[in-house]
């Protein structure tokens, strides 16, 4: 709790929102003291994002009162919010490409010469020390086109300082981080702290919670379901406050032995890792845990597999026989799918509907005399609708306009449909709550039991020992070794992933 003073910096008093058919929010309180991290979980739908977004000053409560420094508010506008010191870092990146990372950082506040002119200079000057304070290594002149998402999402939190922001609130703003950049991360938040900054911080990453909240509020169906104060704070309680029940339902154990080996890899060296060789065998009736630390080489083996990466040595072998795979269709066409992880910009066409989506890689069935059949992809869509559990009114909303969740499902739909042989999931459930990440594993486990073997890259420890039939764990490209599943801990993986004796 701040040190800085008893009367909240700021105070959400009974807000509600409701739209057609749906109560977003239904009286609604929390506080927020000067110098504290709160943080906000619940599932999606939860009504974080409507509070945010009142907050913002983008949307208004039908009732309730802010209360910003003791100001009283019946709602924010946008620029009411950014005249009180309220900043947002937000999951959905919103930076322009064609600029440098300064000119993003000053966007809508440009810094200006005597003349009037844009003062690139003043900018780059100005931007360099709020880049530094996040850790990031690039430079102020640096074109956003050419930063990675991780880097992307550190010019996000630089940009938030540069208001001079009294309140950061922070929408899962690791999910693009590697474990060294969340670690900055977890600094900056701790300096804000110091510095008296308020930040709001919402994640479904629960040991991030853990370790940077100073107090949590949790969300359920629009209602403030508890709180927990620093003592309180745990992985159980917090997994309770937002679902009502442990934690160990979301698992879901194996129904039949594991299977015979359907994909083998020998010796197989990947253009990532050159001169790394991965030996790996993978079976029907199984999930495969990888695991491994960030650039251990998990992500590079699975697009190999799927043709989106060259094999430069090795063998690997489907149900006995060769598979050669030059491009993602040779894999399609012999059943081996990729769920990747960053499924809104390779797993989806956003702007494109469910129904568009599901049907996309297998055009043919749904075609007739070489046209598609509309009829038939909405048939098709709409089954995969009902038997995934796809929450939309029909299969004709965007892809866009899902949750998270939903986005996932509408990937692993279309694959789904074309009976597959092996699937992988690359981070299955990153930026999903802990509601919908049950009914993925769910899923993942349902494949498993009839023949499917699955393959699932997962950073989350608690994630590939709960959910995984084995673990195999990469170290620096290589398989460094296999845990069977009474062999499972975290220490254990751990161990093999950095080598330690």
């Amino acid at each position: 709790m701040s040190q800085f003073q008893s009367t909240p910096l700021l105070s959400l008093q009974n807000i509600s929102k409701a739209y057609p058919g749906v109560m977003a929010l239904s009286n609604v309180s929390l506080s927020l003291m000067k110098g504290e991290v709160l943080a906000l979980i619940g599932e999606n739908g939860a009504g974080k994002s409507t509070l945010m977004k009142i907050l913002g000053g983008v949307t208004e409560p039908d009732s309730g009162r802010i209360l910003v420094d003791g100001v009283d508010y019946d709602r924010l506008s946008v620029s009411q919010s950014q005249a009180a010191g309220i900043a947002f870092v937000h999951q959905e990146l919103n930076v322009f490409d064609n600029l440098d990372a300064a000119a993003n950082m000053f966007l809508g506040r440009e810094l200006r010469s005597g003349l009037g002119l844009l003062d690139l200079a003043a900018m780059h000057q100005a931007a360099a020390p709020l880049l530094a304070r996040v850790g990031a290594h690039f430079p102020p002149h640096a074109p956003v086109a050419d930063l990675s998402l991780a880097e992307r999402q550190l010019l996000e939190i630089a940009k938030a300082l540069s208001i001079d922001a009294r309140i950061v609130i922070m929408d899962e703003p690791t999910s693009s981080l590697t474990l060294a950049e969340t670690r900055t991360l977890m600094k900056v938040i701790a300096d804000l702290r110091a510095e008296g900054i308020a930040v709001i911080y919402i994640s479904h990453r629960l040991s991030e919670v853990e370790e940077c909240a100073d107090r949590v509020v949790g969300l359920r169906d629009g209602r403030v379901a508890g709180h927990l104060d620093r003592d309180e704070i745990s992985h159980d309680n917090m997994i309770r406050l937002m679902i009502g029940r442990d934690l160990r339902s979301l698992y879901i154990p194996p129904a039949r032995p594991v299977g015979e080996v359907v994909l083998s890899l020998r010796q197989v060296e990947i253009a990532a890792n050159p001169g790394a060789r991965v030996d790996l065998d993978i079976h029907a009736v199984e999930i495969l845990g990888i695991a491994g630390l960030v650039g251990a080489g998990r992500t590079e083996i699975a697009e190999a597999i799927f043709g989106a990466a060259p094999v430069l040595a090795g063998d690997m072998q489907l149900a006995g026989e060769r598979y050669r795979v030059l491009s993602p269709r040779d894999a399609i066409e012999a059943g081996l799918y990729l769920v990747p992880e960053d499924r809104k910009h390779t797993g989806l066409v956003l702007e494109s509907t469910i129904a568009e989506n599901v049907c996309l890689p297998d055009l043919g069935s749904v075609s007739r005399a070489g046209l598609v059949s509309g009829p038939a992809v909405l048939a098709r869509a709409d089954e995969q609708r009902r038997q995934l559990g796809i929450r939309a009114p029909n299969v004709r909303q965007l892809a866009a306009n899902l949750s998270g969740g939903n986005q996932q499902k509408v990937v692993l739909a279309k694959w789904l449909s074309m009976r597959p042989r092996v699937i992988i999931f690359d981070e299955p459930t990153r930026g999903i709550d802990v509601g919908a990440k049950s009914e993925i594993y769910g899923l993942m486990r349902g494949l498993a039991d009839n023949g499917v073997a699955v393959v699932m890259i997962s950073s989350d420890m608690e994630e590939v020992i709960g959910v995984s039939d084995r673990i195999v764990v990469l170290r620096e490209g290589e398989v460094a070794g296999c845990l069977q599943r009474s062999d499972f801990s975290e220490h254990n993986v751990l161990k093999l992933a950095v080598g330690a004796n």
